[in-house]
């Protein structure tokens, strides 16, 4: 299941991997330290999150994996597309994540980047790898949904 961006957000890329290999445990919201050119490219909807994934060093959140291609009509000064990228959170968030990710079978990975008014936002999440049958399990359920909706759309007419 995809999330919607609310209202006065814009999407700029969504992990639709994430949430077909993991069970979301928890979301948190989280900023991102950006340069110039890279809210540039990301206006242009110029990035990538299918490999993306949260570090913990120092007790802070590093944003590793996500390529934001480079500006178009940047410079000299144009940005790496593949840097690790700071993210902001509070301290009892980032206390609370990376105490869950000591926990065996636990990791955090972004599911969505969007601008929320002038800033950056990802939305990470807490999650939990999924076995083989429980991805069919998941396909197998959306498709008895999506026949089951055919078949009311089809008995109204």
């Amino acid at each position: 299941m995809a999330t919607k961006p609310d209202a006065g957000e814009k999407l700029i890329a969504s992990n639709k991997k994430a949430l077909h290999d993991y069970f979301v445990v928890q979301k948190f919201e989280a900023g991102v330290v950006l340069t110039g050119t890279e809210v540039k490219a990301l206006r242009a909807g110029k990035a990538n999150l299918k490999d993306a994934y949260v570090i913990f060093k120092d007790s802070e959140a590093f944003l590793f994996g996500l390529h934001i291609s480079p500006y178009s009509h940047g410079n000299l000064q144009n940005h790496d597309p593949d840097r690790t990228r700071k993210l902001l959170l509070h301290r009892r968030e980032l206390d609370k994540l990376h105490g869950q990710t000591a926990e065996k079978g636990l990791t955090v990975v972004p599911l969505r980047l969007y601008f929320k008014g002038a800033r950056v936002k990802a939305e990470i999440a807490v999650v939990r790898g999924k076995k083989q049958y429980d991805k069919r399990d998941t396909e197998r359920t959306r498709e008895l949904d999506r026949e089951a909706a055919a078949a009311m759309k089809e008995r109204r007419h």
